[in-house]
C-alpha cells in the first residue's frame, strides 16, 4: 500500500522546478508510504511522477519506485496489491526478473500485453499511473470496485495526479475553486460521489476505469469491468445450484480470496466486529493459518454501540490472538479535530471515527489487516435489500395522500420515543430478528411509505438532507446521483446494484483508505474479490435474503466454522453515539461551527435551516446527528483546507 502522484506540465519549467514540485506532492503522502520515497523526472516530456512506499511484498529495494520497465520504455507508480502476480509472472516470457515484487510483474505485464488485457487478468486493489515514453501517454487506471483512490486535474497546460487531493494541493498551480454541484451531492449523501471532487478543477478515476492523457487533448476516460455489467451477466446466466451446491461453491471461493490475501511478508492481522462479515473472513484466515490470526475489535462504554463482547465470543471459539481496546468518549473525540486532514474532502461518516481507532490499533502490531467490508453490498445485508420492496409493495398501491399522512404519523413521535416503546416488546421477540435503533428505522420507513415510486424511496434512504439546495446560497440546478432502477433488474437488485455503485466505493471504501493508510496501514477486503462480485450476481434471490434474514448465504458459509448463536443479533453497524455528544460533550465545538457567524463566513450556507435544525436536536424534540454531521465535517473541513 503506497501513495503515487505527479504532474506532466506543458511548458518551460526547469527540471529543478519540475522535482521540487512533486517533491513537495510527494511529501504530503508519507503516511500512505513510510518505507520509501523517489521521484522521476522525464526530461524529455516534462512528466514527473512522485511516490510513497509501504512496503509489502519484497522489501528490498528492488521494490522501488517509480520503477522502470525491462526495455525503458514504460514508468510505473502504483498503488495497492496484486494477489495473482506470481500466476502472472509464469506467463510472462523473456523477463530477467530484478525482485519478486508484485509492482514488476504488472509493469512488465503492460509492456508485454497492453494496458486493457493486462487489467481485465489482475486480481487485486490498485490505483496506477503508467508513463509511456515511446507514444507519449499517461495512462491513469483504478480497480475494478474502487478500493483504491486516484484523483487527477486536467488544464490548458498539463495535468496533475494523486491518490489524495492534499497531493494536488501542494502544487501551487491547482485550482482550488469549490464545486458547487459536488457540494449539493455531498450535503444529500454525506460523501461526494465519482467523478466529482470537492474542487472544481479535480476529478476522480472511476471505479474499473483507466484514464488516458495526451499533450494538447482532453483525458479520455475508459471501462474495463462495471458492476453493472455483472449484475446483467448474472441476470442473463443464474446459477443452476441448489443450496448446498451454492454453499460449498462459496466456501471454497471465499476461501481462495482469503488465502490470496494472507500473502505478505510483513506481519498481517484482521478486524473482527463478532458481525457475520468480518467473522466469516477471520474464520477462513484461521483455517488456513499455521498460528493464531492476530485479530482487533474495539469497545465503547455505551452499550447500544458496544460490540466488542460479540468479537471477543467468536475470537475465543476461533482461537484467534485477539486485542480489544475499550475506548472512552474522551479519546474518541480527540480523533475529530484531525478528520479534516485525513479525508481531505468533506466526509460525513460518523464510522470514521472509529474505523480510525481500530486502524490504529492495529498497527501497533501489524502492517496489513483483512476487513469483512463489502459483504453487505454483496450478499444482500441492509434492511433496504430486504424491506424497500416489500413495503413498497404493501403500501404502494394505497392513495398518497394516505401513505403521507401515515407517515408524519410515524415521524410525530421522535425516534427516542418509538425506541423506548420497542424495548417494553423487544424481550418477546426472537433474538436474530430483533433490530438496534428501532426508532431511526421506523422513520425511515416513513420516507419509503410517502415516496412516489421505489427510485424515489430509494433516494430518500441514502439522503441526509434531501432538499440540500435548501442549504445552499447559491444552489443552481438541481443535482441528483444515479440513482435510477435498472429495467433488466428488480427493485431489490437495482437497490444492491446502486448501492455497489456509489455508497460502497465512495463511502464505506473511501473511509476504510483513508482511516487505514492515515496509521501507515494496508487494508484488504476479500469479499470484494471481483470474481466473487460477478458470482454473487448469479445466486437466485432467495439465496442471498431469505425469511427477513439478511445475507442467508453467506451465513451457511460462516456457520459451518462459527455456530449460529454468536452471530444472531441485531445488526449493530459500526457507529458512535455522534448525537448525544452533540448536546453534551462535543456542544461548544458544534456550536462553534454552526454559529451563524461561521455560517455566515463561508458565504455559502443559508444559515437559518441550520439553525433550526441545531436547535430541535439541542431540544431533543428530533435526532439530528446524521444531517449536522454532514454540515459539521464541511464546516471543519471548510476551516482546515478553504483557508490554507
Amino acid at each position: 500500500m503506497c501513495g503515487l502522484t505527479g504532474a506532466w506540465a506543458w511548458n518551460g519549467a526547469t527540471r529543478e522546478q519540475r522535482t521540487a514540485s512533486v517533491a513537495r506532492m510527494t511529501a504530503t503522502l508519507a503516511h500512505r508510504g513510510p518505507d520509501d520515497t523517489g521521484v522521476l523526472v522525464d526530461d524529455e516530456s516534462g512528466v514527473a511522477l512522485g511516490f510513497r512506499r509501504l512496503s509489502i511484498i519484497d522489501l528490498s529495494a528492488a521494490g522501488h519506485q517509480p520503477m522502470e520497465s525491462a526495455n525503458g520504455r514504460f514508468v510505473l507508480t502504483y498503488n495497492g496489491e496484486i494477489y495473482n502476480h506470481d500466476e502472472l509472472r509464469g506467463f510472462l516470457s523473456g523477463v530477467n526478473w530484478r525482485g519478486s515484487s508484485d509492482s514488476e510483474v504488472i509493469l512488465e505485464a503492460f509492456a508485454q500485453w497492453g494496458i486493457e488485457p493486462t487489467l481485465r487478468r489482475l486480481i487485486g486493489m490498485f490505483a496506477i499511473a503508467l508513463w509511456d515514453r515511446q507514444e507519449r501517454v499517461l495512462t491513469l487506471m483504478r480497480d475494478r470496485l474502487g478500493k483504491k483512490p486516484l484523483y487527477y486535474a486536467p488544464g490548458p497546460h498539463g495535468v496533475m495526479w494523486g491518490s489524495e487531493l492534499k497531493s494536488l494541493c501542494a502544487n501551487e498551480s491547482f485550482d482550488r475553486t469549490l464545486d458547487e454541484q459536488a457540494l449539493q451531492l455531498y450535503f444529500r449523501l454525506g460523501y461526494i460521489p465519482s467523478p466529482f471532487s470537492i474542487y472544481r478543477s479535480a476529478r476522480k478515476v472511476e471505479p474499473g476505469c483507466y484514464v488516458t492523457c495526451r499533450v494538447g487533448a482532453e483525458p479520455e476516460s475508459r471501462r474495463y469491468w462495471s458492476a453493472r455489467d455483472a449484475a446483467h451477466a448474472g441476470v442473463d446466466s443464474p446459477h443452476r445450484l441448489d443450496e448446498r451446491e451454492a454453499v460449498e461453491a462459496l466456501d471454497e471461493l471465499l476461501g481462495d480470496a482469503v488465502s490470496h490475501r494472507m500473502i505478505a511478508d510483513v506481519p498481517l492481522g484482521a478486524f473482527l466486529s463478532g458481525g457475520v462479515d468480518s467473522s466469516a473472513v477471520v474464520a477462513m484466515m484461521q483455517t488456513r493459518a499455521s498460528r493464531p490470526v492476530r485479530t482487533f475489535s474495539l469497545g465503547f462504554p455505551e452499550a447500544a454501540y458496544d460490540e466488542a463482547p460479540f468479537a471477543r465470543a467468536v475470537a475465543e471459539h476461533l482461537g484467534t490472538d485477539h486485542t480489544e481496546l475499550y475506548v472512552d468518549p474522551a479519546q474518541t473525540q480527540a480523533v475529530i479535530p484531525d478528520l479534516p486532514s485525513i479525508y481531505d474532502e468533506p466526509f460525513a461518516d460518523s464510522s470514521q471515527v472509529p474505523t480510525f481507532l481500530v486502524s490504529r490499533l492495529a498497527r501497533q502490531h501489524v502492517t496489513v489487516a483483512l476487513s469483512g467490508d463489502g459483504g453487505d453490498e454483496v450478499f444482500g445485508g441492509y434492511n433496504r435489500h430486504m424491506w424497500l420492496e416489500r413495503i413498497w409493495q404493501r403500501t404502494g398501491h394505497l392513495p398518497f395522500s394516505a401513505r403521507r399522512f401515515a407517515a408524519r404519523a410515524i415521524r410525530s413521535l421522535p425516534e427516542s420515543a418509538w425506541d423506548r416503546a420497542y424495548a417494553t416488546v423487544a424481550p418477546f421477540i426472537g433474538r436474530g430478528r430483533r433490530v438496534a435503533l428501532p426508532g431511526d428505522k421506523l422513520h425511515k420507513i416513513s420516507r419509503v411509505v410517502e415516496s412516489q415510486n421505489p427510485d424515489e424511496a430509494y433516494l430518500q434512504l441514502v439522503s441526509q438532507w434531501p432538499d440540500p439546495r435548501m442549504l445552499l446560497a447559491h444552489p443552481g440546478e438541481r443535482v441528483l446521483p444515479i440513482y435510477t432502477r435498472d429495467p433488466k433488474l428488480g427493485v431489490t437488485e437495482s437497490v444492491m446494484l446502486l448501492d455497489q455503485l456509489t455508497y460502497l466505493p465512495e463511502d464505506i471504501l473511501a473511509k476504510v483508505d483513508r482511516a487505514s493508510m492515515a496509521v501507515s496501514l494496508e487494508a484488504r477486503v476479500p469479499l470484494l474479490d471481483h470474481r466473487i462480485v460477478e458470482w454473487a450476481w448469479r445466486v437466485p434471490a432467495n439465496l442471498r435474503t431469505r425469511n427477513g434474514v439478511s445475507k442467508w448465504l453467506l451465513r451457511q458459509v460462516l456457520y459451518k466454522h462459527v455456530p449460529p448463536a454468536l452471530i444472531e443479533r441485531p445488526k449493530f453497524g459500526f457507529g458512535i453515539p455522534i448525537g448525544r455528544w452533540l448536546r453534551d460533550e462535543l456542544r461548544d465545538w458544534a456550536e462553534h461551527l454552526l454559529s451563524p457567524a461561521a455560517l455566515k463566513d463561508s458565504g455559502l450556507l443559508h444559515a437559518a435551516p441550520i439553525r433550526r435544525t441545531w436547535q430541535e436536536h439541542l431540544d431533543g424534540r428530533r435526532d439530528w446527528q446524521h444531517r449536522l454531521w454532514v454540515i459539521l465535517m464541511f464546516q471543519a473541513w471548510r476551516e482546515r483546507w478553504s483557508r490554507a
